[in-house]
């Protein structure tokens, strides 16, 4: 019940949700490292082809689209891997210089103040925020603004402006 296999992006009838299926559904209690994609469904098809249709007349998604593309053909095995190459995508898109890295095991408290676990703060039941980030989606004359969507959409929308956007 996490954002980790799952992205919303903007349909002409409203939020269309995208989940990526997983191995032992949604209720796993392990580490995230271990959990697996179920490739047995065309999952990177299905997400393809719903992003091509809502996207495909957006202002940027030229621009992305091959890349995007081959974010969708590349075969994953694993969640963390399908969500590390979707963060450096998406890093590189946005031209951030970020640096990652993976800890060895889980740790409740961290010794720095600054670094939390914050997995539990921004759930699919309450992601809403008070002040979304306003700017012009593909379908918002039809359906309205619709915030917090996937950084798909405010690339696909703003494209280069996004980085600028977010700071």
């Amino acid at each position: 019940m996490s954002f980790r296999n799952r992205m919303m992006i903007a349909g002409a009838n409203g939020i269309i949700e995208l989940s990526v299926p997983l191995v032992y559904g949604r209720n796993q209690r392990g580490l995230i490292k271990d959990v697996k994609i179920d490739n047995r469904q065309k999952w990177q098809t299905r997400h393809w082809r719903s992003i091509e249709s809502c996207y495909n007349h957006s202002p940027w998604f030229e621009f992305y689209r091959d890349e995007l593309a081959g974010l969708y053909e590349r075969r994953f095995d694993f969640l963390i891997d399908w969500n590390l190459a979707c963060f450096e995508w998406t890093t590189r898109k946005l031209e951030w210089p970020v640096k990652i890295s993976l800890t060895e095991q889980f740790q409740k408290k961290y010794e720095i103040p600054e670094w939390s676990d914050r997995r539990g703060n921004i759930l699919p039941k309450n992601y809403m925020y008070y002040e979304p980030l306003i700017y012009r989606q593909v379908f918002q004359e039809r359906v309205g603004f619709l915030p917090n969507l996937s950084i798909v959409d405010l690339l696909c929308c703003e494209g280069k402006r996004a980085a600028g956007l977010l700071k």
